[in-house]
């Protein structure tokens, strides 16, 4: 019997992703573990590995489709004997591109025996309303709902089967509050008569205060959008605050230096950044009840110092972290790093290799930038902004002045998850660890 291969799950959080490439073509004979095709999410592209063997019968999804619903059926593979004609009655997966749904909860999608007839046309919304028939909508679906005042009845389904999915209660959501921030823009109008954009404008509405200007319309990819959406939920629902300090570089330098010229025969070359990362696994472990994250309605204190570092690749960022940072020394922190960036910037990452961790580190401090505020990629505790090491005239211990390399340390703290005096205390070891490099290693 012909059996679906489904699009994969590659991490328990995806809900959708690109099928960006085939690698396979119809009435090609696979085996278990040969590779079928190229998954692309908004972080990494993956190889999508064959679990049953046989003939690919039929592609049901084109290369270059987004938002492919996860265990939603990408191909059809056959056993030995059997026809491609078999499958003519099965329901392809639509050539443009699909809508998001739900995520299943376990693991990567296994093939599954092909249903012998296509779905059913989901009836109308009008219809459920008034026959009374019973709402296919999953539990996220629901809760989602009745969080945001969607009536599901009004909803038609665009997951399998007509199932109600996250995305149509996001997109009826984002309906309901375009109605409100139209009503809003009305009323403000009228009393104000203002003509700039507002804060919640379409394109439509932007560009056409840009009619005479000459511009590029840029589409957004699934990074530019992961990214957008992300970060306005970090700015509007976390209680971001800040703490600054400086750090005399002077003695790490020297440090640095002296352990370079060491490691130079294992070409293992140390970056300021490496000392930065040991400093702040360090101090998590330091300050405990600040190596935390917020769960929602609780908070998670971990044990392990797991270190996010931000990572600029083309068209966004992406934060691999580095697992249990405190236990490893600095030569295998700046090997691991190293290796991280590179693949993170060829878009290699697995998807374990850069979510968790409960703390971030970004530094533009190469770029020439003194300081600046980092925004908390969520759920984290906190993230650290370095700025470049610079010098500077400063008042030695002695109260004479003196000249030294002085970089900025602007600490972003979750106000959920640590207090000002607990910020204060994690920033203050952080520093101390910086300027005494050594103790580092003890």
């Amino acid at each position: 019997m012909p059996i679906e291969i489904l699009m994969p799950a590659l991490s328990p959080t995806m809900e959708e992703g690109t099928l960006a490439k085939w690698l396979v073509k119809e009435g090609d004979a696979v085996a278990s573990g040969d590779l079928l095709a190229e998954i692309e999410t908004d972080k990494a592209t993956m190889e999508f590995e064959a679990v049953d063997e046989g003939i690919i019968g039929k592609l049901l999804v084109a290369e270059g489709t987004e938002n492919v619903a996860v265990n939603s059926a990408i191909a059809v593979l056959l056993e030995d004997g059997e026809a491609s004609s078999e499958v003519e009655a099965a329901p392809s997966a639509p050539a443009s591109p699909a809508p998001a749904a739900e995520a299943a909860t376990s693991s990567p999608a296994k093939s599954a025996t092909l249903a012998s007839s296509p779905a059913s046309t989901p009836p109308a919304a009008e219809d459920k309303a008034a026959e009374g028939a019973r709402i296919f909508a999953t539990p996220l679906a629901r809760k989602l709902a009745a969080q945001n005042n969607v009536d599901l009845t009004r909803l038609s389904g665009s997951g399998p089967r007509g199932r109600i999915v996250k995305a149509d209660i996001e997109a009826a959501g984002s309906a309901v509050s375009a109605d409100r921030t139209v009503a809003s823009m009305a009323s403000a109008a009228s009393t104000s008569g203002a003509a700039s954009a507002p804060q919640s404008a379409n394109f439509e509405t932007i560009s056409k205060l840009y009619a005479e200007r000459a511009y590029e319309e840029i589409s957004l990819d699934r990074m530019r959008k992961t990214i957008a959406a992300r970060l306005t939920e970090a700015k509007q629902t976390v209680p971001h605050f800040y703490l600054r300090r400086d750090v005399m570089l002077d003695n790490l330098l020297g440090f640095r230096g002296e352990m370079n010229a060491a490691l130079a025969e294992r070409d293992v070359k140390l970056s300021v950044n490496d000392f930065v990362i040991k400093a702040c696994a360090l101090a998590l472990t330091t300050v405990p009840t600040a190596n935390a994250i917020w769960a929602g309605d609780r908070i998670l204190q971990f044990t392990p110092a797991d270190i996010a570092v931000a990572v600029a690749i083309d068209g966004g960022l992406i934060t691999p972290v580095l697992k249990d940072a405190d236990q490893k020394s600095l030569s295998v922190l700046s090997t691991e790093m190293k290796d991280l960036a590179t693949r993170a910037k060829g878009r290699k990452l697995a998807p374990d290799e850069y979510q968790g961790g409960s703390f971030a580190i970004s530094n533009l401090g190469m770029f020439g930038i003194d300081n600046f505020d980092a925004v908390i990629n969520p759920p984290h505790g906190a993230i650290l902004a370095v700025g470049a090491g610079k010098k500077k005239p400063v008042v030695t211990a002695s109260g004479e002045l003196g000249v030294a390399t002085v970089m900025s340390l602007t600490l972003s703290v979750d106000h959920r998850v640590i207090d000002g005096a607990l910020g204060a205390e994690l920033l203050n070891v952080i520093v101390k660890n910086l300027e005494n490099p050594m103790a580092m290693l003890a």
